[in-house]
């Protein structure tokens, strides 16, 4: 028999994204069509990366010469982080344990999310002091 943790094992790609601010406004930190990678291994491991689609170039291929400007670009146009998950299956919640994360006030908290299945879409909800994000995620193909 197969349990939700299963369900969520594999390759997600971002689908769809809703961002709300605390007074319900619409928010659009990674554009209004971000893309994204969601992975649940097996093993417990969790990795998530979000960011703004069709990203400006550095002038340089050395990132370590990148100025201010393209460093604060590429920084405010990414989410990225990693870690552990746990699933409450009678909650419907999954819980990601963060280990590392682009944002270091993440590293060591626990983010938990709602999700739902609806056919082969994922769906996670989180609820924080910045709003609400919703995310949808579709199996990914590899193609």
């Amino acid at each position: 028999m197969s349990t939700l943790r299963d369900n969520l094992i594999g390759s997600w790609r971002l689908r769809a994204s809703e961002w709300y601010d605390t007074n319900g406004a619409v928010e659009s930190p990674l554009s209004s069509e971000p893309v994204g990678l969601l992975m649940y291994g097996e093993s417990g491991a969790v990795s998530v990366q979000l960011m703004r689609p069709n990203q400006s170039t550095f002038v340089s291929d050395d990132w370590r010469l990148a100025s201010d400007e393209e460093k604060a670009s590429a920084w405010l146009g990414y989410f990225c982080y990693f870690g552990t998950f746990s699933v409450d299956e009678v909650a419907e919640t999954v819980t990601h344990h963060v280990e590392g994360s682009w944002f270091p006030n993440l590293i060591g908290t626990d983010q938990s999310r709602r999700f739902a299945f609806d056919g082969s879409a994922l769906s996670l909800t989180a609820e924080s002091s910045l709003g609400r994000v919703t995310l949808v995620w579709e199996r990914f193909s590899g193609s």
